[in-house]
């Protein structure tokens, strides 16, 4: 039991990181993933550097999509599109506000 006990707070500091850290990191890249694969032409995104535009095409190829913003048609890997950006673009808007 003394070798058990010694190892205890380590194990105990392993399930403390995987709960709080690395399990919702894990969650979050696969909703982004998911978000990305779901994809279709008219979708209005957000890049993760913060460029506005509407999705005009999809190349399942190279994973890459086309965005149609105010300066001209830009093309992006399909990893640079935010997720929460572009829920947040999405998001219905409240009519009392």
């Amino acid at each position: 039991m003394g070798e058990m006990g010694q190892f205890l707070p380590m194990i105990a500091i392993f399930a403390v990181a995987y709960f709080f850290m690395i399990r919702p990191q894990m969650k979050r890249a696969k909703d982004e993933k998911k978000y990305v694969s779901e994809l279709k032409r008219g979708d209005r995104v957000i890049t993760k550097s913060g460029l506005h535009g509407k999705v005009l095409d999809i190349n399942n190829n190279d994973n890459t999509v086309v965005i149609e913003t105010m300066a001209g048609k830009l093309k992006f890997d399909r990893s640079a599109i935010s997720l929460e950006m572009s829920r947040k673009l999405n998001a219905p808007v409240d009519a009392k506000k």
